[in-house]
């Protein structure tokens, strides 16, 4: 699979509206934003559109939205405030119904070189009765062209929604008569295609997470290039009671053990596994013991990979010079359960630094310890999509880039005509009409053949 679409810089933007999806789903506590850098990470993109005087209609999600009591808790009033500090020279509004009729006649009255960012575009996933209706999710096409008539190009600048197809990316630029990716998902995907698409050798390959469900697909297409794969996290115990090992009460995918056999059968030469484990009596932070895996109490449940296959990990990610590392190794949630992701994501960020190694998060859990440990720099990419990123390295499509034009693609002339038509979201709305572009490239290709975080 090759993407070659179209970037932000391939299109005249000069004092046009422009529609950007960013992903400014962050962590808010008290209407604080806690954890700013998804916001950070637009900042590229929105600056070089402000350069060019274009009108921004900035659209994003924040968490899941399946009640009433949910549109107080997912606002996105908090973002737009911080927003306001981290760009305090430009004219930022805040517009509570993202499906407000009045929308058009609002952004005409804009300045140029100014910012509206609409509300979460998840409440139109209930109705005002607080019914799930999934407009939003589910790619509503009335939603979509209403949205894509408030502009003339759209900018698809979330990586971390970029596997959905819903109405706010692949809804609205299927209604637009243009359409791009900003620098973030340029950023994205020449980081990812690095890693699959002819990196340095060796390749050592990192997986952890609860499930080997989540995970199967990369495997199968990372093991194509890797030299080892280390397995970690709540997926190892499937593994561990494939080969017939006692797991106690570790957590295990049943329905996958016969997976799992197949991908020892098939590479088992590449796949390393845990050969001791601390443990708990209980899911709980409580002082761990440790056992080897050959001789594990069936009383006991594995929380964490122990020292000594920590020592394993490390000696081979000392000789790698790509290091790919998608989720965590034991349940680091718990401070008595992180020391092995700890001190792997040290060993990745000390080593791949002195090796002069390509090494790269994809996004998750993994990526929050290695920025809670202080790493964010330490590391040549992490990313910001977990969901996406998977999919990416899996060499899954991605239907949020996907849809986006071409390089080379002559803008079409496609206007959304919604009058007399009506947008409905729990807050009420009606519709309106717009559109207009064009050129560049970003690659990605699939390898031939190619959470430990239980909740």
């Amino acid at each position: 699979m090759i993407y070659d679409k179209k970037n932000i810089t391939d299109i005249n933007v000069d004092n046009k509206n422009v529609i950007v999806r960013v992903d400014f789903n962050v962590p808010i506590s008290n209407g604080v934003v806690v954890d700013d850098k998804r916001i950070k990470e637009a900042l590229p993109t929105i600056n070089y559109l402000l350069e060019k005087n274009a009108k921004i209609i900035l659209l994003s999600h924040l968490g899941r939205v399946k009640n009433l009591d949910d549109l107080k808790k997912r606002t996105l009033k908090p973002v737009y405030n911080h927003l306001k500090v981290l760009l305090p020279d430009v004219s930022i509004s805040f517009e509570e119904n993202n499906t407000n009729a009045k929308l058009v006649d609002k952004i005409k009255k804009m300045s140029t070189g100014s910012i509206i960012l609409l509300e979460n575009t998840r409440f139109n996933d209930i109705d005002s009765k607080g019914q799930v209706v999934k407009k939003e999710s589910k790619n509503d096409q009335k939603l979509a062209k209403f949205w894509a008539s408030l502009g003339d190009v759209f900018v698809n600048d979330a990586f971390g929604t970029s596997h959905r197809a819903h109405a706010s990316n692949v809804g609205i630029a299927s209604n637009i008569s243009d359409s791009c990716v900003g620098f973030l998902i340029e950023k994205e995907l020449k980081m990812l295609s690095k890693a699959i698409n002819n990196p340095s050798k060796p390749v050592v390959a990192i997986f952890g997470g609860a499930k080997i469900s989540d995970k199967i697909k990369s495997i199968e297409n990372i093991a194509g290039i890797s030299d080892k794969i280390l397995i970690g996290g709540g997926m190892s115990y499937t593994f561990q009671k494939a080969l017939g090992y006692e797991i106690g009460k570790s957590i295990f995918e049943e329905e996958t053990l016969d997976v799992a056999r197949e991908l020892l059968k098939k590479y088992g030469d590449k796949i390393i596994l845990p050969i001791d484990i601390n443990a708990s009596l209980e899911f709980a932070d409580t002082k761990p013991k440790r056992f080897k895996v050959t001789n594990f109490d069936k009383s006991y449940e594995g929380l964490d990979i122990g020292k000594k296959t920590c020592k394993i990990f490390i000696k081979e990610i000392k000789k790698a010079k790509t290091i790919i590392w998608n989720g965590p190794l034991g349940v680091c949630e718990f401070n008595n359960y992180s020391a092995g992701t700890n001190a792997i994501c040290k060993a990745i960020a000390k080593y791949g630094s002195k090796n002069n190694a390509f090494t790269l998060i994809g996004g998750g859990d993994s990526a929050s310890a290695a920025i809670k440990l202080g790493y964010e720099n330490g590391f040549s990419h992490i990313s910001t999509g977990g969901g996406a990123s998977i999919q990416f390295l899996e060499g899954s499509d991605l239907p949020g880039i996907s849809i986006i034009k071409n390089s080379g693609d002559v803008a079409t002339n496609k206007k959304t005509n919604n009058k007399s038509k009506s947008v409905t979201s729990s807050k009420n709305s009606k519709s309106v009409s717009k559109p207009k572009e064009t050129k560049k490239s970003i690659t990605k290709k699939s390898a031939s053949n190619k959470k430990q975080n239980k909740k």
